[in-house]
């Protein structure tokens, strides 16, 4: 496996070794130890799929602590653009962004650690996300979330178009030091990358 650092603290990019033939391809999508390694493996708790038409953007969602969330995402089936913020107060990166586009064909992956909201933008029709939680289960009181649109933030989103949000999304308040929860000294101890 590959990895490449994005210049946030913790938040890489894994591009996995595809072995291909005439019969289609092999790759680990997966593999505790060689995460572990990395110092990005926190136990998947919960495996996660969505499925999205073009145009709609998800996001920027997280879960606050003690339910908080690791997310090492990949894009099964069509393209989409993925981003993860830094919303760890105390972080030299506090509010940065990091987009990468992962596809069925790249097979690229993006691993957001503790302290970061994240979202996608469908590309394409039916395009699919499986998500591989770690940390801790989904809670729903520990929901939280990030505008997508936040002028403090600038994402550059790829939209073709008006991008289809839904409201809990479209009305998450915009990025505050005072409001987020976390602490990125609490949490860069639980990342070695």
């Amino acid at each position: 496996m590959n990895i490449i650092k994005t210049g946030i603290h913790g938040l890489i990019v894994i591009e996995p070794q595809v072995f291909a033939d005439e019969r289609g391809h092999f790759f680990e999508a997966h593999s505790a130890e060689k995460f572990a390694a990395f110092g990005i493996e926190h136990g998947v708790v919960q495996i996660n799929q969505s499925s999205s038409k073009k145009g709609v953007l998800r996001g920027l969602h997280f879960q606050a602590p003690p339910h908080a969330q690791t997310k090492l995402v990949r894009c099964t089936r069509g393209r989409l653009y993925d981003v993860a913020v830094d919303i760890r107060r105390g972080s030299p990166t506090f509010g940065k962004w990091f987009g990468v586009e992962l596809t069925d064909e790249n097979k690229k992956m993006l691993y957001v650690p503790f302290g970061f909201a994240h979202g996608f933008y469908s590309l394409t029709d039916g395009c699919e996300l499986m998500y591989l939680v770690g940390g801790n289960g989904y809670a729903k009181g520990a929901e939280g979330g990030v505008r997508f649109d936040d002028p403090a933030i600038q994402i550059e989103w790829p939209l073709d178009g008006d991008a289809l949000v839904n409201e809990r999304d479209r009305t998450f308040p915009l990025i505050s030091e005072e409001t987020t929860p976390f602490l990125y000294e609490s949490v860069k101890v639980l990342e070695k990358v």
